[in-house]
C-alpha cells in the first residue's frame, strides 16, 4: 500500500488521514492505524505523544493539501467569476466527501481545539481567499456593487459543504452538480 521510501512516521500519518476520513476519529483506534500502516505495536508512541498528536499531524496534513489545491485553482488564470466558477467545478470524490468538512461533522474533532483549528483556519483562508476574488469581480463590474464578498464566500462554502452531504445522501453526485450550477447562475445575475 505504501512505499518503501516512505519513513514509519510517514506511513502512520498517511494511514491515519485515511482512517479519519472513512472512520472519523473515534473509529480510528490506534491499533487499525498501525495495521494500515504497517508498523511496529511501539512505532506510535516513538513518533507521537498519542493518538491525538497524531491525528493533529494527519488533520494538518489533510487541511494544508486542500488548501493548496484551492490556492491553486483561486489564483489561477481567469475573470473572477471564472476562477470560482472552477472552484466550484474543479474536480473531486463527491460520494466520499470532503476530508477536512467531514471532520466538522465529528464531536470529538469539534470538541479538541487543537484538532479543529486546522480545520477551522482553512476553510476560512479559503472563505477569504474567495470574498477577494468576489470584492476583485465588483471593482472590475463582474458582480454587482450590492453583492457582498464575505456572504458569497459564505455560501460557496455551504454549497460546497452541503454538495457533498446531499450527494452522500443520495448516493450520486448530481446533488452536488446541482448545486452548483444553481449558485453558478445565481453568480452570473
Amino acid at each position: 500500500m505504501y512505499t518503501v521510501f516512505m519513513s514509519t512516521s510517514e506511513r502512520l500519518i498517511e494511514s491515519t488521514r485515511e482512517l479519519l476520513w472513512e472512520r472519523g476519529y473515534v473509529g480510528t483506534s490506534p491499533k487499525a492505524i498501525l495495521e494500515r500502516a504497517g508498523a511496529g505495536q511501539g512505532s506510535m508512541y516513538h513518533h507521537f505523544t498519542g493518538k491525538q498528536d497524531l491525528a493533529l499531524a494527519a488533520i494538518r496534513r489533510t487541511a494544508g493539501e486542500l488548501l493548496t489545491g484551492a490556492e491553486a485553482v483561486l489564483t489561477g488564470p481567469g475573470t473572477p467569476y471564472e476562477r470560482i466558477e472552477a472552484y466550484l467545478r474543479r474536480e473531486r470524490d463527491v460520494l466520499r466527501g470532503c476530508p477536512v468538512g467531514r471532520l466538522t461533522m465529528d464531536p470529538d474533532v469539534v470538541a479538541s481545539d487543537a484538532l479543529r483549528a486546522p480545520v477551522d483556519e482553512t476553510l476560512d483562508r479559503i472563505r477569504k481567499l474567495i470574498a477577494g476574488i468576489v470584492e476583485e469581480g465588483k471593482e472590475q463590474g463582474q458582480f454587482g456593487p450590492w453583492v457582498d464578498g464575505e456572504e458569497i464566500a459564505a455560501t460557496v462554502l455551504a454549497t460546497v459543504q452541503g454538495g457533498y452531504v446531499l450527494a452522500r445522501a443520495c448516493g450520486s453526485p448530481a446533488a452536488f452538480d446541482a448545486g452548483v450550477r444553481g449558485l453558478l447562475s445565481l453568480l452570473r445575475s
